[in-house]
């Protein structure tokens, strides 16, 4: 159910989009419906969104949001990140509330992974 005045969705530009859905299916188990050759979207995945056909990408070094997963096992989404064609960007690093991550897909956009522990 949509919720008044909550984040519902959120966008992102996307250089290759069929290396991002591959990226995202593999590494998250994403599922995308496309509208078009230019616009893919997903949904059920804490925030529902889409990715659209730009040369441009979202990285917090050019101000853009960074979106962060949640990991039980933040060891295993690293290796299905590298493995899946991911750059990590920021190896696991310890903060405040745990660990985390931060790694670019295909097309260039940044997010980060955060877990409580390192194993």
């Amino acid at each position: 159910m949509h919720q008044h005045e909550k984040l519902n969705y959120v966008e992102f530009a996307a250089k290759n989009l069929d290396a991002t859905k591959a990226f995202f299916s593999a590494v998250f188990g994403w599922e995308f419906v496309d509208y078009g050759p230019e616009y893919t979207a997903f949904s059920n995945q804490g925030l529902d969104g889409g990715f659209y056909q730009a040369d441009v990408s979202n990285q917090t070094t050019n101000g853009g949001a960074l979106l962060v997963f949640y990991s039980a096992d933040i060891n295993a989404t690293l290796a299905k990140v590298e493995q899946s064609g991911g750059e990590v960007i920021l190896p696991i690093f310890e903060f405040p509330g745990g660990f985390r991550f931060h790694f670019l897909e295909p097309s260039g956009n940044e997010f980060a992974v955060w877990s409580e522990a390192r194993t």
